[in-house]
């Protein structure tokens, strides 16, 4: 049976990096990002037989239909990455409900829709592995990033409480939480997507990325 991996946030940063990293070790990928032209230019460039997706994770049915579509073409998903992400990065008192909204949804809701529609596939296999990508801004929090801090730092209790859900089902949840090293200084209420790239000094919730993303089907987790 072909191994399928599909990775939310996979056009960029850490996203694109686990991708590679999965094609070189067999993997049949699908690359999502809300940018369908991103996502193809990756899965491209990865050659072979990947799928590019579009999808807004923060909207269930996007994320249901995504999880069909992968499955019809690739085969039902044994592993996922949750690399996908955004800041609006301002203090609390300049932060609007719409700016608090948008990094909860698609930061913490968003893995969480990802994580229901990818176990639902994997108690049927009989095992699977999970990724969420978080922050280690959500262990330790950050001035101007108290939102943010706050959907990262929920990912992180998230994963440990699904683990224990779902280790009897043999499906690991990790928690991989790199240092955030932002490339350019935010104006107050501006957007970017979360560009996470990998760095030495990283921090990991339970488990270093290496056992969190090829310690096998079964077991614990974060």
């Amino acid at each position: 049976m072909d191994r399928v991996c599909a990775v939310f946030g996979g056009s960029r940063g850490i996203g694109r990096a686990v991708a590679r990293l999965m094609a070189q070790r067999g993997y049949r990928l699908a690359i999502v990002a809300r940018n369908l032209q991103g996502a193809r230019a990756v899965a491209g460039d990865l050659g072979g037989d990947h799928l590019a997706l579009s999808c807004d994770v923060a909207k269930e049915q996007d994320v249901q239909s995504t999880f069909e579509e992968i499955e019809k073409n690739l085969g039902p998903v044994n592993f996922l990455v949750n690399a996908a992400g955004i800041n609006r990065d301002n203090l609390l008192v300049r932060t609007s409900t719409e700016d608090m909204l948008c990094q909860l949804q698609t930061n913490l809701l968003g893995s969480m829709l990802t994580c229901k529609a990818a176990v639902k596939t994997m108690i049927k296999q009989q095992g699977g592995s999970i990724v969420n990508i978080g922050s280690v801004v959500g262990l330790k929090g950050n001035p101007g990033q108290s939102v943010y801090s706050a959907s990262k730092g929920g990912l992180v209790g998230f994963s440990r409480a699904l683990a224990k859900e779902v280790a009897k089902k043999k499906i690991r949840v990790n928690v991989v939480a790199p240092v955030h090293q932002h490339r350019q200084a935010f104006l107050p209420g501006q957007e970017q997507e979360q560009e996470q790239e990998q760095e030495q000094q990283t921090h990991t919730v339970s488990q270093p990325w290496s056992h969190a993303a090829w310690g096998g089907g079964g077991g614990g987790g974060a």
